[in-house]
Formats: C-alpha cells, structure tokens, sequence
C-alpha cells in the first residue's frame, strides 16, 4: 500500500502545482505574450482557475474529498480541450467549425512538433488533474 500513502500524502499538493502552472501560463500567453484567447480557450479558463483556488484551499486543510468539487470540474474542461485540440488539428473538425468570435479556435498560436499546442497542454493539466483526484478518491475510499 505504499501508493496509497504517496497519493494520500501528495494528491492535492500535486493537483495545486499543476492547476497553479496551468493558471499562470495561460495567464502568460495572454497578458505577457499578447496571445488573444478564443471563445474555447475561454471555457478551458473557467473549469481551471477555481481548480487553483479550490486545491489551494483543501491543500491548507488537508481536505482529501475535495476530489467531489474537482472531478466534474476537470473532467469537463479537459472535454472543452480536447475538442478544441480537435478543431486544431482534425481536419473534419477544422472544416465544419462554427465561427468562434474575434479570435479563431482553429489558429495555432503555438504549434511544437505539429502536435503541441495550447489546447493540448490544457487536455494534459486536465487529465493529471483527474487521474491525481481520482486515484485521491480511491485511497480515501480504502
């Protein structure tokens, strides 16, 4: 049971430094490198920034079925992502997208290796988010 113990000791520390780095780089891309969001990038920023705020608080009380709030939250989000990364990147998907406001959802404002890009990195924090929580909420049910 040594897992049980790391997950139980280390989940919402974890959890926080993730939704933390993810909360500041999207915050970078926009304010520092003048990246404008989308409407989906958007939508990704909702379901993330209270995951920081809500981690913060239940790592400071040792709050270990926080995993109840955080699930629904990043799983959700992490579906936002991965259509968006979709919209990217599968053609059927960039061809049949609606308009998406002043900035296009299509646009790659960053595109590693003609794979990585904001929404995939987003898809990443989301599913370390809830594979931390979820394997929280099993320890916790042990």
């Amino acid at each position: 049971m040594a897992w049980k113990k790391f997950i139980l000791a280390n989940a919402l520390q974890l959890s926080f430094a993730v939704a933390l780095v993810a909360t500041l780089g999207s915050l970078y891309l926009s304010e520092v490198l003048r990246f404008e969001p989308c409407k989906l990038c958007w939508l990704q920023r909702i379901f993330m920034y209270p995951l920081v705020v809500l981690l913060a608080v239940a790592t400071f009380r040792k709050d270990n079925k926080v995993y109840l709030y955080v699930l629904p939250l990043a799983g959700i989000g992490g579906l936002i992502s991965l259509y968006h990364y979709m919209i990217q990147k599968v053609p059927y998907f960039h061809e049949n997208a609606s308009a998406c406001g002043d900035a296009s959802c299509a646009y790659d404002y960053l595109d590693y290796f003609g794979i990585i890009t904001i929404p995939l990195l987003a898809l990443t924090a989301f599913i370390l988010i809830g594979l931390l929580q979820w394997q929280l909420a099993r320890a916790v049910k042990e």
